[in-house]
């Protein structure tokens, strides 16, 4: 097995940890799904930047108390983090790529977990996962955090294409009942940033340390680390300082380096060819890799 098969297999080991999505995505031959062929956001997600997208995510979701608590009160994150990272990205696999009954089924999964998701935060407020603006947080970081990671790791793109990806994505937050929705990339980043409900806590904390250092592999523990580090360097200062992470222009590049090596090991997804030959798309399959 030469190395580009062997660095694929490793990385798919690592979401290979629940069901798989779009198993049956031919059954729906002409189903663009949400997006379809020309949209931004199949090329945005299936670049491996969205790798270091999805880490930055989790690390920013943290600096929320509630969501934070959520998180720490019924996530199994800590017993199995893999889990959860194949979970997560089964659900952004499937609302991406998938036909319509595909993302419909990656809905009700995700709300029947939400269902036993409530409590009370550190600082003594109420939190739901179906609450509106919870999910708003979450989904809207996650937008966030692929678009910025797409930009700074592979491509600079356009304000139109910026806006473009705001505006499909949040054809999934409307469906997860997401409120308040931006419209533009401008919008979403201050939106973010300027947050009026983020502060310090105790689940921040074990979040971030975690996210820091969770149980993998030495391999994968160097790869995952090098990731990590460059997504914080991604973040905005005082969101980052609140996070209690560092910048680092040597991190940046050690990250941007490793990023070029995966693309040219792993290629494109082939969760977005699948998609492309469901929709009856022309397309170059060598820019693409297959399913170890």
């Amino acid at each position: 097995m030469g190395i580009k098969e062997r660095v694929t297999a490793r990385v798919v080991d690592l979401f290979s940890h629940s069901e798989r999505p779009l198993q049956n995505t031919e059954k729906y031959e002409g189903d663009p799904g949400l997006f379809g062929p020309g949209s931004i956001s199949w090329e945005v997600l299936g670049d491996v930047s969205s790798f270091v997208g999805g880490i930055r995510a989790l690390l920013i979701q943290a600096a929320h108390p509630e969501v934070a608590a959520g998180v720490a009160d019924h996530s199994s994150y800590r017993e199995d983090p893999l889990g959860r990272l194949s979970r997560t990205a089964y659900y952004v696999t499937s609302m991406t790529y998938g036909a319509m009954p595909e993302t419909e089924e990656a809905i009700s999964m995700v709300n029947y977990a939400h269902q036993r998701v409530s409590g009370i935060s550190e600082r003594g407020r109420a939190y739901s996962a179906s609450s509106p603006q919870y999910s708003a947080w979450v989904h809207n970081t996650l937008t966030n955090s692929f678009l910025e990671a797409f930009q700074v790791f592979k491509r600079p793109v356009t304000e139109t294409e910026a806006d473009q990806f705001v505006a499909e994505q949040a054809l999934i937050g409307e469906r997860m009942g997401a409120d308040p929705l931006p419209q533009t990339a401008h919008e979403l980043k201050e939106w973010v940033n300027s947050h009026p409900d983020l502060a310090d806590s105790k689940a921040l904390r074990e979040a971030i340390e975690f996210l820091k250092n969770p149980p993998l592999s030495r391999t994968e523990s160097i790869g995952y680390r090098i990731l990590q580090r460059a997504a914080a360097t991604t973040i905005e200062p005082e969101l980052r300082m609140l996070l209690g992470l560092k910048s680092s222009k040597l991190n940046l590049y050690i990250g941007k380096t490793l990023i070029r090596g995966l693309r040219w090991a792993l290629k494109y997804s082939p969760s977005w060819k699948a998609a492309l030959v469901r929709s009856k798309a022309d397309f170059d399959s060598k820019l693409f890799r297959s399913d170890v």
